[in-house]
């Protein structure tokens, strides 16, 4: 695709996309407006104070009402469209970009209320409703767990609060998509960050803050720190 082609394509599409979101975070909110108009209507003309308080506890039910709906709608879509590719690098301007960067927009919107419920089960449905494969008793503190379709987190795995983890990378013109790997019981640092293509083994743990490179396989059973990430010590039994 050139890129003034490519380019009438982008705009084009960002504009359908923005509607398109628009109509997403309505949608959810309409479980709220039942509840405020039931709730409302229910204590209409009983004194302003009880319509007050009453107004005021639908209101907050339904800001949760409507962040619970706008994960699952996001999740569902996210996942329906998710994209095929697993792994590869391709052209910055071309369809699968395009199609990469639709499927992460389902995860931005998401994030408008995914980091008040993490770690929940409520977050791991989401991921697992966008297509990442979750095992047992996982803990996923964060909400920039990007495309969930290519991750898999063995069980007991936990990722610290505002951890990162891509399945993407843009680099030299080009987009690579690469699965990520984390083994039972590995332990993802808060704040770290950690790039397409890497295996983290069994049991292993990654520092606060790290950033482990991409195509990085980091053993089972040892601690890796830093920036870039490198072996520190084996895990103590």
């Amino acid at each position: 695709m050139n890129l003034n082609s490519f380019g009438r394509v982008q705009h084009i599409l960002s504009v359908l996309v923005m509607a398109l979101l628009g109509a997403i975070i309505g949608l959810a909110i309409v479980p709220s407006y039942f509840l405020f108009d039931w709730m409302t209507t229910t204590t209409d003309g009983q004194g302003k104070i009880i319509e007050a308080v009453v107004a005021c506890i639908s209101l907050g039910l339904g800001y949760i009402i409507w962040g619970v709906s706008l994960i699952i709608i996001c999740g569902v879509l996210g996942g329906l469209f998710r994209i095929r590719k697993t792994e590869g690098r391709y052209p910055l301007r071309s369809f699968i970009t395009i199609q990469w960067a639709f499927s992460l927009v389902f995860h931005r919107v998401a994030q408008m209320f995914l980091k008040q419920v993490v770690p929940s089960f409520l977050a791991n449905l989401y991921y697992r409703l966008m297509g990442a494969k979750i095992g047992k008793g996982v803990q996923l503190n964060s909400d920039n767990i990007n495309d969930a379709s290519m991750l898999t987190f063995g069980d007991w795995v936990v990722v610290g609060g505002g951890a990162t983890i891509n399945g993407h990378l843009v680099e030299s013109g080009e987009i690579v998509l690469a699965p990520v790997s984390i083994g039972q019981g590995a332990l993802i640092g808060g704040g770290s960050i950690v790039q397409p293509g890497c295996t983290i083994g069994d049991g292993a743990v990654i520092g606060s803050r790290a950033v482990v490179p991409k195509w990085t396989d980091v053993p089972a059973g040892e601690v890796w720190a830093g920036v870039p990430a490198r072996f520190i010590k084996k895990v103590k039994e």
